[in-house]
């Protein structure tokens, strides 16, 4: 087993992104592609930084990942507003980004 995957947040992110594909099937391809990019960066960063020995590096990968969760509940925000989700699925991804967010911080 590789180490980020003990990592809560790595496993939080992944149930995240399992969840995208069949919540933007019905949207645009350019919001549904930048989307699906942008949860990929967090589950990458997060792997690729636990792997890293110094702190400031490792810092800066978890920095990304947050910084891409970011960009993933955006693309929500913007698919909320046009009507491309629901209220309780864009909310439960809202609280989810948020809580890697949460996460990462107090990793770096």
């Amino acid at each position: 087993m590789f180490y980020h995957h003990r990592l809560k947040v790595y496993e939080l992110a992944l149930l995240t992104a399992k969840r995208v594909p069949s919540l933007t099937r019905n949207w645009p391809y350019y919001l549904s592609d930048q989307v699906k990019r942008a949860i990929s960066s967090v589950i990458l960063n997060i792997a690729e930084g636990n792997g890293r020995y110094g702190l400031k590096d490792r810092k800066r990968f978890f920095n990304i990942a947050s910084a891409s969760a970011k960009e993933s509940a955006s693309a929500f925000d913007i698919a909320f507003a046009y009507g491309l989700t629901s209220q309780i699925d864009y909310q439960r991804m809202q609280d989810d980004l948020l809580q890697v967010v949460k996460m990462l911080s107090k990793l770096s």
